[in-house]
């Protein structure tokens, strides 16, 4: 139990590592991996149901992609041309995993493995939901001032590949992140 909770208190700092991209944006303050995770999830979630794939699937591989930057941290597009991200996620997802019941950790590799397997549905429809996640997030920041975020929508536009990713894409140019709340507040009282 021990080895176990000391997996969920460290990929707990996940809610504490930033987006680092989003400073080459001039966001001072973006948010976390974690909450990057969290909305990259519900939306696989949703839009794996839209296209007929296993929900469950497509949100659980995007819950488990990001966690080996608890290790290694975020590194942002630029870095990649500077070092290999890729095998030094490898080494620390496993690492982590060792930490893990061996029937559990092998479930979570395979979804981990999975997130680059272009033959399996649900790990297109989470790449997606993690590459439309942070098209959300620019139109968020680019709303508050962050005009240089609007060069993060088009480029993620380009690179979806579902028929809903790309339908939820073409709608987010349209509209203002608040347009949520719009007529949900209480009408006052005479």
């Amino acid at each position: 139990m021990r080895d176990i909770l000391n997996y969920f208190f460290e990929i707990g700092i996940l809610k504490r590592v930033k987006r680092s991209g989003w400073w080459v944006a001039g966001v001072k303050d973006p948010e976390s991996v974690a909450d990057h995770s969290f909305r990259a999830a519900v939306l696989a979630y949703i839009m794996a149901d839209m296209e007929g794939a296993n929900p469950e699937k497509a949100c659980s591989i995007c819950l488990f992609h990001d966690l080996a930057e608890a290790r290694i941290n975020d590194h942002h597009k630029i870095s990649a041309r500077y070092i290999n991200k890729h095998d030094g996620e490898e080494k620390a997802f496993m690492e982590q995993l060792e930490r893990l019941p061996k029937k559990t950790a092998a479930k979570i590799a395979k979804l981990y493995h999975d997130y680059d397997n272009d033959k399996i549905k649900e790990s297109v429809i989470a790449r997606d939901a993690d590459l439309l996640e942070c098209a959300i997030q620019a139109k968020e920041y680019m709303e508050i001032g962050h005009k240089e975020a609007g060069d993060w929508m088009k480029r993620i536009d380009l690179l979806l590949k579902t028929k809903t990713a790309k339908q939820l894409s073409k709608q987010l140019f349209r509209q203002s992140s608040h347009d949520w709340w719009q007529g949900l507040k209480k009408k006052a009282r005479r």
